[in-house]
């Protein structure tokens, strides 16, 4: 497999609107994200993520787009956007766009045009069916609640939308709309950018007709195409958001002969504490015996013919440390763990913003403190079918995605110095104690374990290249893996909870080469080892 950077890199998400305001209209933009840049290169990130900064509605904050080839007026320019890629350049970090595909806004002009009549040119852009016995065309639902069908009164048709009815979905079987696509990703790669995170990707092949929405037939035609039209004549990441991948399916985006994306991200492990069968809102407790199966299992079932993407957090999922962790007690302890276990991982890892400082959920006790479209179209849903109030908020509180969107805790300062204006989302308040401020002037803080992790991903090749062992003796809550890479081994160990747990493991011996750790530790003695609340250390062995 020939080495490519994005295999070494480490990847930080940014979502814009929370990230950093520059004009106190309390909304994050692009001339903030060039404000704390240098804060990420000391960081040691190599590549910037960038939820969607593209001209739109915001009815979904951004993934639902009007025009591709501009930016949202309160973000700024395509002059910001341009010097952010310039200055995002000096300092050896590249700028992966969010790109959406699957979907437009019902702003987007191809839309405005295509509703206007059954002849229009624009009209097979989307997918409009006729009514069946005066109802919906079948019973596809959005991922927003309700059918995913939406009537239209002047054609008498309707046009499908798998998310929000400001969201229909585009016609990847008309080649006129694969090629617009085609030149609007050229339009980006041209202006320098280090490639594209692919939003909902496994639905672009979809047979509506048949109900099926992830991974239809055509999808990987698409992908092939897609490559050779546009990003495969350029060095660049590019990673498909798939929540419906098994590893089988990821080799065929992922492995280097097909000519498809750089890998996916699969859902699998973020799955694992919602109920078999039901919704993410139906929650279970986490068994984490099944994390390391899922876990261990995509570390190995890809061999050479994939690459794997490592991460906890992103946009739309609540914070790590508050959801599997220990978000009061011991939130640096679980921080650190979580950090550890994930980054010396084989893969590529992802960095969601304030994860790095062990930024935590923000419980809300009433809906009108919600923005996120979801959580509120799904808490009037369930409170038409039955359910308690009490009950809908616990699940939001755990699950809704506002709380990964709570602005960045910069400082202590008002409104953790995110903006001098009245921020579009609540600041959590724990903000006076949990900055950025406060994580750069303690040595011993999140930030700096995060970063030391970077720097050992860029030093040593067994974190990169190493194969991947489940070591399975040892107590549930204990999990442990090593690393194998030219006659090196690398032992992994975390103590996934609060209660102290003891590991004997002779055969491994004793190591005083301890590489990172949580707690004050020198030395590992695997004939008797005992782990601390939380404790999480690496090992030559």
């Amino acid at each position: 497999m020939e080495m490519k950077w994005w295999q070494t890199a480490v990847v930080y998400q940014v979502y814009p609107r929370s990230f950093q305001d520059s004009d106190g209209d309390g909304i994050g933009d692009l001339k903030g994200i060039i404000r704390r840049l240098d804060y990420l290169e000391k960081l040691g990130i190599t590549a910037i993520w960038l939820s969607p900064v593209y001209q739109s509605p915001n009815d979904d904050n951004g993934y639902d787009i009007s025009d591709y080839q501009n930016i949202m007026t309160e973000f700024g320019t395509m002059d910001d956007m341009d010097e952010l890629i310039k200055q995002a350049d000096q300092r050896n970090i590249k700028i992966i766009m969010d790109l959406v595909v699957n979907h437009t806004s019902d702003e987007h002009k191809w839309f405005i045009e295509s509703r206007k009549s059954k002849d229009n040119p624009y009209r097979d852009y989307y997918i409009w069916r006729d009514p069946v016995n005066g109802d919906v065309p079948n019973s596809l639902r959005s991922t927003f609640s309700g059918s995913a069908w939406e009537y239209d009164e002047e054609s008498g048709q309707y046009y499908l939308h798998l998310f929000s009815k400001k969201q229909p979905d585009l016609n990847w079987e008309n080649e006129k709309v694969r090629q617009e696509v085609w030149d609007m990703m050229n339009f980006w790669l041209e202006k320098g950018v280090g490639g594209f995170r692919m939003d909902v990707i496994d639905l672009i092949g979809k047979i509506p007709d048949e109900e099926v929405t992830g991974n239809g037939p055509k999808l990987h035609d698409y992908l092939q195409e897609m490559n050779r039209e546009t990003f495969g004549r350029y060095d660049v990441l590019t990673v498909g958001e798939t929540w419906g991948a098994t590893p089988e399916i990821a080799k065929l985006y992922s492995d280097p002969k097909r000519n498809e994306l750089s890998m996916v991200f699969q859902f699998e492990h973020v799955c694992l504490d919602q109920q078999q069968g039901k919704e993410k809102w139906d929650l279970k407790p986490l068994d984490v015996n099944e994390l390391k199966q899922v876990l261990s299992k995509w570390q190995t079932a890809l061999g050479d013919e994939g690459w794997n993407s490592l991460f906890w957090n992103n946009h739309d999922l609540p914070r790590i440390v508050s959801r599997w962790g220990n978000d009061t007690t011991y939130r640096t302890e679980s921080a650190k763990m979580f950090a550890i276990l994930l980054h010396m991982m084989k893969g590529t890892p992802y960095i969601y913003q304030g994860e790095e400082i062990g930024m935590i959920n923000c419980p809300i006790n009433d809906i009108s403190e919600v923005e996120d479209i979801e959580s509120v179209n799904m808490y009037h849903e369930r409170l038409a079918n039955g359910y308690k109030k009490e009950e809908i908020i616990a699940s939001i509180n755990a699950k809704g995605r506002d709380n990964a969107r709570t602005p960045m805790q910069w400082d202590d300062t008002e409104n953790a110095g995110f903006t001098t204006g009245t921020p579009w989302l609540h600041v959590n308040p724990n903000y006076h104690e949990l900055n950025v401020k406060a994580s750069l002037e303690d040595p011993n803080s999140i930030f700096f374990c995060y970063q030391t992790l970077i720097q050992l991903r860029k030093e040593n090749p067994i974190i990169v290249w190493g194969d991947f062992e489940l070591v399975t003796d040892g107590p549930e809550q204990v999990f442990m893996y090593l690393r194998h890479y030219e006659g090196q081994t690398w032992a992994v160990v975390a103590n996934f909870g609060a209660e102290r747990a003891s590991l004997q493991l002779p055969s491994l011996g004793q190591s005083d080469d301890v590489i990172i750790s949580n707690y004050e530790r020198l030395s590992a003695d695997f004939h008797h080892l005992d782990l601390k609340p939380y404790e999480a250390f690496a090992v030559k062995l």
